[in-house]
């Protein structure tokens, strides 16, 4: 147990797969995933928009391939990218062979839904030739006319039975390198079925709350919905599902990591909302703030706050503070200790300067000891 029992997350365990070079499961750090909206045939545009990506931070990349001008952009689009691109797949067994071939590191495909089982055989033997993973997505959305039947409508138990039903095919092909999503866009719903699934099967758990909404309320719906499965110890890998553009989904779900301390990359800011107290604009700073310092991968922590009531209590536990002051004068603290003032015009460019060079600080002192 530790110092701080409280903060403590169970994680439960599951047996490790391979999407790439990139472990899920296991024990391996739990990962972050988004998709491209570009047309996967213009290669161009889709490796553009992975590359913004990869600057904020993602591990895996889903591209879509309805066609197959989507899966011949793919080899040039795997090729191109710096980290593992998975295949989304539906219906269509051909596009699912053909992205193998063209090196994609996981296939997204429900096998019950691409026909007889001479295709799911095709399929899987391409998998594994290839060393492919395959991601089993049952949505609530598209859940199988015999399940709705069923149960009357999409419920926890139906989004299990369609996980277990695709999961006992390519088990029955001995293929194990798969690891299984239950999303729903009722956030309820989909973190129940994620528990079902929990205690039904060791494989690892892709996290989800499908068709979120927006930035602010898709960002709301999905740090509730996979926010509560991890902090239960649920989940190996998340994807932010908002209608916004991908490297959000990024930032957003290394901030649902951050905020529950199950991995941290970058500035955590410890912010005030402000109010009248405070002694310079604590808003507009902590945008520019964010903005400036998203090239920071290294984690550390700053708090920015308005006024002395809680400034200095806050700067005790943050690598670098600042707190305002009256006469345009603010104080600076360096691992949590009163170091300096800044004046306004100088605080932002300042406090970016200290956030570079103490980044730059704990990668020497983390190469040091590594060597």
């Amino acid at each position: 147990m530790s110092i701080r029992p409280w903060r403590d997350i169970t994680r439960r365990q599951s047996r490790q797969i391979m999407v790439g070079n990139v472990p899920v499961g296991g024990d391996a750090p739990i990962t972050v995933q988004t998709m491209t909206n570009t047309l996967t045939s213009d290669a161009k545009a889709t490796i553009a928009q992975i590359r913004r990506c990869e600057d904020a931070g993602v591990d895996i990349i889903r591209v879509s391939c309805p066609d197959a001008e989507s899966t011949a952009a793919l080899k040039q689009i795997v090729r191109a990218s710096r980290v593992p691109i998975v295949a989304d797949i539906h219906f269509h067994y051909k596009r699912a062979l053909e992205a193998a071939d063209a090196g994609a590191a996981c296939l997204r495909i429900n096998p019950g839904n691409i026909g007889s089982a001479e295709r799911v055989r095709e399929v899987v033997a391409a998998a594994r030739a290839n060393g492919c993973a395959i991601r089993i997505g049952v949505n609530a959305g598209s859940l199988e006319k015999d399940l709705l039947e069923k149960y009357g409508e999409p419920c926890p138990e139906a989004l299990v039975e369609s996980a277990l039903d695709h999961i006992r095919i390519l088990e029955d092909y001995g293929f194990r390198d798969y690891k299984v999503a239950v999303k729903a866009s009722d956030l309820f719903l989909a973190v129940a079925a994620y528990q079902q699934l929990a205690e039904a099967v060791d494989c690892p758990l892709h996290l989800g709350i499908t068709e979120a909404g927006g930035l602010i309320g898709g960002t709301v719906k999905s740090a509730i919905g996979i926010g509560s499965l991890l902090w239960y110890g649920i989940g190996d890998t998340i994807r932010v599902s908002l209608s916004a553009e991908p490297e959000e989904e990024v930032r957003v779900g290394f901030e649902i990591l951050k905020a529950l301390g199950i991995r941290n990359r970058g500035v955590r800011v410890v912010s005030c909302p402000s109010c009248a107290r405070q002694g310079f604009d604590v808003i507009r700073t902590v945008q520019v703030l964010e903005e400036r310092l998203q090239h920071i991968r290294t984690p550390l922590s700053l708090s920015v706050l308005g006024c002395v009531v809680n400034g200095p209590g806050e700067a005790r536990e943050t690598d670098i503070g600042i707190t305002g002051g009256g006469a345009g004068k603010h104080m600076v603290y360096l691992s949590g200790v009163t170091d300096h003032h800044v004046s306004d015009a100088d605080m932002v460019d300042h406090i970016v300067k200290l956030v570079e060079a103490k980044a730059a600080e704990i990668e020497a002192a983390e190469a040091k000891q590594a060597a």
